[in-house]
């Protein structure tokens, strides 16, 4: 039997902890791809007093060696290899979607993302349908239709701070058309990989030309991406990523609601409430 080098068991051990932190609180599910981001936290944490300056540091570990070591393991909460798009809400599945109206709905760049928020419902908790760009688009003619039919519908786009990411939103707006539907980013963009101190790539070889941007970017995020870097959504921590989602597509909470003012909507709500006195 061949034992695992001081490296290779430090790594084991740094899995192991990465595993434990992106599953909590609540055992949340997350990808291989978060988890090598969570082991590349934990081989590099950011000290207290500069996590506040925006910086987006290279990964300390190869994806190619932490693959290699992990290989053969399943933490808690890993996520399985996909099997088939994550799509929800199928016409195959549940014709009956596209009669109705949808207010919201939540396109993924990556299709392993749009998993990882299905495995934890966060569909569910927002009301929210969660499509893959990778599989989903364009958009089903029904879906598109459903849509229009919401005054006020918005589809959010949740992708990577890279050149393809940053101009998904712009490819969804075509692809709707006239269609009165707003479409709005959720990120990333490099001033967020930076002020979260994400773990950003470069791109290997010459950098291409990099196409038209959206006008709010600043000059030092057009010159960042022009460097060959991008950072993914894989990299932000699973359980603020599940927060930042459900709290940008459910949109604003309503005022707080005492006890007493429910009771006393009761009272005038009608048909199997409290009878008048």
């Amino acid at each position: 039997m061949i034992r695992p080098s001081p490296v290779g068991l430090l790594l084991e051990r740094a899995i192991t902890t990465a595993a434990q932190r992106a599953a909590s609180p609540g055992n949340i599910r997350f990808t291989e791809r978060q988890l090598y981001y969570a082991t590349c936290r934990v081989l590099r944490p950011a000290p207290a007093p500069v996590r506040r300056i925006p910086h987006s540091p290279a990964p300390p570990l190869r994806l190619s060696r932490f693959t290699e070591v992990l290989r053969g393991r399943e933490p808690a909460g890993l996520l399985p290899p996909p099997t088939a798009a994550p799509t929800i809400g199928g016409p195959s599945r549940e014709p009956d979607l596209y009669v109705y109206g949808l207010p919201r709905l939540l396109i993924c760049q990556d299709r392993s993302i749009a998993r990882m928020l299905l495995a934890n419902h966060v569909h569910l908790e927002a009301a929210c349908p969660v499509l893959s760009a990778e599989d989903d688009l364009p958009l089903d003619p029904r879906l598109v239709e459903a849509l229009e039919r919401t005054e006020g519908a918005i589809v959010h786009v949740l992708h990577d701070a890279s050149p393809v990411g940053i101009a998904l939103p712009a490819r969804v707006r075509q692809e709707l058309g006239p269609v009165p539907v707003r479409v709005a980013s959720l990120g990333l963009v490099p001033r967020h990989a930076q002020a979260l101190r994400l773990v950003s790539g470069r791109r290997p070889g010459p950098v291409p030309p990099l196409g038209p941007m959206p006008s709010g970017l600043r000059r030092s995020e057009v010159d960042w991406l022009a460097e060959g870097r991008f950072a993914e959504v894989a990299a932000v921590p699973p359980a603020r990523l599940l927060r930042a989602v459900l709290r940008l597509t459910r949109g604003p909470r309503s005022a707080h609601r005492s006890v007493w003012s429910d009771l006393r909507d009761l009272r005038t709500a009608g048909f199997m409430t409290w009878p008048d006195p």
